[in-house]
């Protein structure tokens, strides 16, 4: 989960092995990273009732990226809420903890 997501139910794919940019990557170890996204946007969507998802992947500094470790966002997005990417929320540990069990259960 995000720490600081843009809307609710906004989850990071961090690959175990770190490569600061996906340039660093190897393309079979892209795609393995990659295959796994609509599963787990099918399961944010179904536990949030988002209606769509954006994806964000940034590499280095004049691209945003702040942690220096190749991830990929999912961003659930909703029908009254629109898709501003610069709104982010503070939610409680529980809040994120609770989601987070919830995306589990919709694998």
């Amino acid at each position: 989960m995000d720490k600081y997501p843009i809307d609710k139910g906004h989850v990071l794919v961090v690959p175990k092995i770190h490569h600061e940019k996906i340039t660093d990557m190897e393309e079979k170890n892209v795609g393995e990273l990659f295959s796994v996204i609509p599963k787990i946007a099918k399961a944010i969507m179904k536990s949030t009732g988002a209606i769509a998802f954006s994806l964000a992947q940034n590499n280095g500094r004049a691209a945003k990226q702040i942690i220096p470790h190749v991830h990929v966002h999912i961003i659930p997005r909703y029908a009254e809420m629109g898709a501003v990417w610069t709104k982010r929320t503070i939610p409680s540990t529980e809040e994120l903890d609770s989601l987070a069990n919830s995306i589990k259960s919709n694998f």
